[in-house]
């Protein structure tokens, strides 16, 4: 249910929440794979780890035992690859922009809590033409602990003057919701986001599943 009070302060998760990623991840995934004289991976198969980060992608294909002595430079070959073309193709998921503009018809500032590195994010949302919309950005270090650990989470509300009990955030992993509820956040699913068929939403205990943006509407209080 909505706080007494007017919300706050509404804070997003970046991959499969507000913006739609997976072409791009998967796309700079599969050209680290072809230089590697790996298969590729469809998409089907890599969009469920998108939210999840660099490692959990690489993973897919470099699993085995003698496979872990090359993640750390895999991971940084990805991150060059996935910087050059971040923004090919990602896009707001459909009905988000709708949400943003009625919170900002109703002055509730909107901002990004994501364990994307924060240099990468920034590319991104200027790329969208975001980054002046948001109260505040924080990346996976940006604070000194990423999601699940609170500190995210708190510096995003020190940054935009809000307590996080007035506050609401929407993310699609498990971390997201465990991160806002550690700061007593009104802490909402997003279904439409890259949650795998080998996870249980259902067990994160969270305030709220969202099938559609539009859903957050009524965990809002606009006035």
């Amino acid at each position: 249910m909505p706080a007494e009070r007017k919300t706050a302060a509404v804070f997003f998760d970046l991959d499969g929440t507000l913006i739609d990623t997976a072409p791009d991840m998967g796309g700079a995934l599969n050209r680290v794979l072809t230089r590697h004289k790996r298969s590729i991976i469809p998409e089907s198969i890599y969009r469920p780890q998108v939210s999840h980060g660099s490692l959990a992608l690489l993973k897919l294909s470099f699993s085995a035992a003698a496979d872990e002595a090359q993640l750390p430079a895999l991971r940084e070959e990805f991150l060059s690859e996935y910087e050059t073309g971040i923004a090919n193709e990602s896009a707001l998921f459909p009905d988000i922009d709708a949400l943003l503009l009625k919170l900002e018809e109703n002055d509730i500032p909107w901002g990004i809590i994501t364990n994307k590195p924060e240099a990468l994010t920034l590319l991104l949302t200027d790329a969208l033409e975001l980054t002046r919309r948001c109260c505040c950005i924080v990346g996976a270090d940006t604070a000194a602990r990423a999601k699940p650990h609170p500190d995210p989470m708190l510096l995003a509300c020190e940054r935009s003057n809000v307590s996080p009990a007035d506050c609401v955030y929407v993310g699609d992993a498990e971390r997201d919701i465990q991160a806002g509820q550690s700061v007593q956040m009104i802490s909402l699913i997003a279904g439409w986001g890259y949650i795998g068929a080998d996870e249980k939403p259902a067990q994160w205990n969270a305030d709220g599943w969202l099938e559609q943006p539009a859903d957050a509407n009524q965990f809002i209080r606009y006035q």
